[in-house]
């Protein structure tokens, strides 16, 4: 199994930063794909960023120039530094991890959810 355990959420105002940080543990074979998720209430949980196994990202329109990602492949951890936060980013932030799990000599692929940390962001 594969666990995910994401810390750095908090309230900030308006123009502040924060960074996120997701690691992941357990019988990890290779990490493909990380990616940050947000959900804010009453609305569905959308992409944020994400970046491959090669350091290729992608980022919603909505944060673009303003919230990087990267990944630290050493230690399994996946980064989200937001900066020039806005109320609008108020969310639940989840992180994603995609890849290949062992059980002995069986491997199989997997996609892991962390619990999520809170962002709020003042006016």
């Amino acid at each position: 199994q594969v666990q995910l355990v994401e810390s750095g959420g908090g309230l900030v105002q308006a123009g502040g930063s924060l960074r996120l940080s997701c690691a992941a543990s357990g019988s990890i074979f290779s990490i493909n794909a990380m990616a940050w998720y947000r959900q804010a209430p009453g609305k569905q949980r959308e992409l944020v960023a994400a970046i491959t196994s090669g350091g290729s990202t992608n980022y919603a329109d909505s944060v673009k120039g303003r919230f990087t990602i990267s990944r630290d492949n050493a230690k399994n951890t996946v980064y989200l530094q937001m900066n020039s936060l806005k109320p609008a980013d108020t969310a639940f932030y989840y992180c994603n991890v995609e890849g290949t799990s062992y059980s002995g000599r069986v491997y199989s692929t997997f996609s892991s959810w962390g619990e999520g940390t809170q962002v709020t962001v003042s006016s």
